[in-house]
């Protein structure tokens, strides 16, 4: 941005259903010239639960679709533009839709699960005083440990798993 407006648009593809882009605001950790499936360039991201960055790409096919494994893709000419402008720790914002990290829907989230979604449960979790671990997206034993908790003083039955029931007294919504 500049003085608050967008300095210039690009369009991207991004992570399919299985694989979504992380939502959240990040920095570039990364930079390196690239050739082959990853296009020109390379900027790795900050996301705290799995490499991700933004590339071009050799599929440019595939630019304005849910198509990649979470990461930005763009055209090779346009990601070499915007290599050019950033440096390390330059901060990037990723956004959603109106569902934010749950654009495809309520994933029910079990130990191993990581991204954008169980990163804003952790979130609400410390928002009603359950949850005061790091806010990194992974779904371990103490995010685990909070939702038991959390379910467990809401009369929900405490299967340790984020399901419907959980996600509603959280205050969750899919507007889908």
């Amino acid at each position: 941005m500049d003085d608050g407006k967008p300095f210039k648009q690009f369009p991207v593809a991004v992570g399919k259903f299985n694989t979504p882009t992380p939502i959240g605001v990040f920095t570039i950790t990364q930079k390196d010239i690239w050739s082959g499936e990853f296009g020109s360039r390379w900027m790795r991201l900050s996301v705290p639960w799995g490499i991700y960055g933004i590339h071009g790409t050799n599929k440019p096919w595939s630019i304005g679709t849910f198509e990649s494994s979470g990461c930005i893709r763009m055209y090779n000419t346009h990601v070499e533009q915007v290599y050019e402008w950033v440096t390390i720790g330059t901060k990037v914002f990723m956004v959603g839709g109106v569902d934010g990290p749950f654009t495809f829907g309520l994933n029910t989230l079990s130990q191993g699960s990581r991204g954008s979604d169980v990163l804003e449960v952790q979130k609400r979790l410390a928002g009603y005083g359950f949850y005061n671990g790091a806010y990194d997206g992974i779904y371990e034993h103490e995010t685990q440990k909070a939702v038991l908790a959390f379910q467990k003083a809401k009369g929900l039955y405490p299967s340790g798993k984020v399901d419907a029931a959980t996600y509603k007294e959280l205050g969750i919504s899919h507007f889908g």
